[in-house]
């Protein structure tokens, strides 16, 4: 007869032991206790020591914002536009019972106001802001942070930089120390000031989110390497401070990145380095004059290195050459590759750029460049673009279809002045009256051939005048060849 295993219950563990053994177990357990916590107890009251002061128990940024905020200024550019008449107004049936009303040649104007920010960064009172916040504008008020107003004197512009300088005789006032932009690091604290949405002088904080990087937004300046930042800019922070926690200035802030009209956290700063330059043009009594090598650059991305035989993308790479340029003198060829300019390295042609912008007309910049493979440095005079040939500006007259049109021939140097391709040539127009506003021809447009004659020059256009017959008009207008017919 098999037996069973039967389960039974077991007496409760405490059960087995006599009282002394349970207080030797307790004693036992609680030991780590005692041995772990008691040595420890002065360095514990020392670590959790009552705090000294309100620094001791916050970080806080007003030190800085103290420094610089009596530096930025608010800035009101207020610009007078021709008002649309309504046509009620022009109808004589309203002007009979509106005796009070403006009559037809009564003139119509429109105040347009825009807001926006500018910092003092000369104890005279010499403020830098965004061209944008100030372009076009009758008439210009700054506002200081003690609340007292300015009427503020334009003394400088640089549209493709986006910068100004305006001067308010408000006798000695704070002033924003530059720093040096080129020190930052992705990762650094940095403060933006301003006044957005015209609400009143307002901080926020962030970082540096990247650096040398070009604008993706459309109409930005494409010769500045800008500083990217996720510290809150809003509509009206433009030519607000961007500020180091060392109180200097950083940057100018310019624009943001934004599907909403507000701040998503990508804004962009122009460099202080770039002010720096401008600043010493100023002083120098000139305008600011941007460098021209007579190079078209390209940005090498993974198949252009590719087929470089670089290891990876890196540079800009030289896709042609002007002879007129200082880099042909200076022996840069089509296929070099650019890596550094003064020893930094340059990305994309804004950052190739902005470097050659930092110095004065009349310099040299050191270019590191890959050739075949290897590596060579070639020294690039800092030379504006020519204008050769003259222009020759000339209005044109007698009774023909291109009467009251001002011509010039297209150069380097001219071509910079009106935004255009430095590489284009032929006989621009530069206004338009008379006849030839009613037959067409608009302001841009390069004339290059009249009947069956090719325009080169005004020179060439004038003796085509003398003897036109059929009046075939061949231009480029917005990158197309447009035929017309006159006459």
């Amino acid at each position: 007869m098999r037996t069973r295993n039967v389960w039974r219950p077991r007496p409760p563990f405490r059960a087995c032991l006599t009282g002394r053994a349970r207080a030797a177990l307790l004693a036992l357990c609680l030991a780590p206790w005692f041995v772990s916590y008691a040595p420890a107890a002065p360095a514990a009251e020392a670590a959790r020591a009552i705090p000294a002061g309100p620094a001791a128990v916050r970080l806080s940024f007003a030190p800085v914002v103290k420094k610089a905020s009596p530096a930025v200024v608010s800035i009101t550019s207020k610009k007078r536009l021709p008002d649309q008449r309504s046509a009620l107004l022009d109808d004589p049936l309203f002007r009979f019972f509106m005796r009070g009303a403006p009559g037809p040649d009564a003139p119509q104007v429109r105040e347009q106001t825009a807001l926006g920010s500018g910092v003092i960064v000369r104890g005279d009172g010499l403020i830098v802001t965004n061209n944008h916040v100030v372009e076009g504008a009758d008439e210009i008020t700054a506002v200081l942070a003690d609340r007292r107003a300015f009427k503020a004197r334009l003394l400088s512009t640089d549209p493709r930089s986006d910068l100004a300088f305006l001067k308010v005789d408000a006798g000695r006032v704070p002033a924003l120390p530059l720093g040096d932009s080129d020190t930052i690091e992705v990762g650094d604290l940095v403060l933006a000031i301003g006044n957005p949405f015209g609400i009143g002088q307002t901080v926020t904080s962030g970082i540096v989110s990247a650096g040398a990087r070009a604008t993706p937004i459309e109409g930005g300046a494409g010769d500045v390497a800008f500083i990217q930042t996720d510290a809150a800019i809003n509509p009206g922070n433009s030519g607000g401070a961007l500020v180091s926690l060392d109180g200097e200035l950083l940057g100018i802030n310019t624009a943001i990145f934004t599907r909403s009209g507000g701040s998503i956290g990508i804004g962009f700063a122009i460099p202080a380095n770039l002010v720096k330059a401008r600043l010493a043009t100023l002083d120098a009594g000139g305008t600011p004059v941007r460098p021209w090598p007579g190079l078209d650059l390209r940005e090498v991305d993974g198949d252009l290195a590719q087929t470089l035989g670089l290891d990876r993308p890196e540079g800009v790479a030289v896709a042609g050459v002007n002879p007129k340029g200082s880099a042909a003198a200076a022996g840069v060829r089509k296929g070099d590759v650019i890596l550094a300019v003064d020893g930094v390295a340059v990305q994309d042609v804004p950052s190739f750029n902005y470097r050659l912008s930092l110095k004065p007309l009349g310099a040299a910049a050191a270019l590191d460049l890959v050739r075949a493979g290897r590596r060579h440095r070639l020294d690039l005079p800092i030379r504006a673009a020519p204008k050769e040939p003259p222009p020759d500006a000339t209005t044109l007259g007698g009774r023909q279809p291109l009467a009251g049109a001002t011509v010039a021939n297209l150069s380097p140097g001219l071509a910079e002045e009106l935004g255009r391709d430095p590489d284009e040539s032929g006989v621009v127009v530069l206004e338009v009256e008379g006849a030839a506003r009613a037959y067409g021809l608009r302001p841009g447009d390069v004339i290059l051939a009249l009947d069956d004659a090719r325009i080169g020059s005004v020179a060439d256009l004038r003796q085509a005048l003398r003897g036109w017959r059929e009046w075939r008009l061949v231009i480029r207008r917005e990158g197309r060849v447009l035929a017309v017919r006159l006459g």
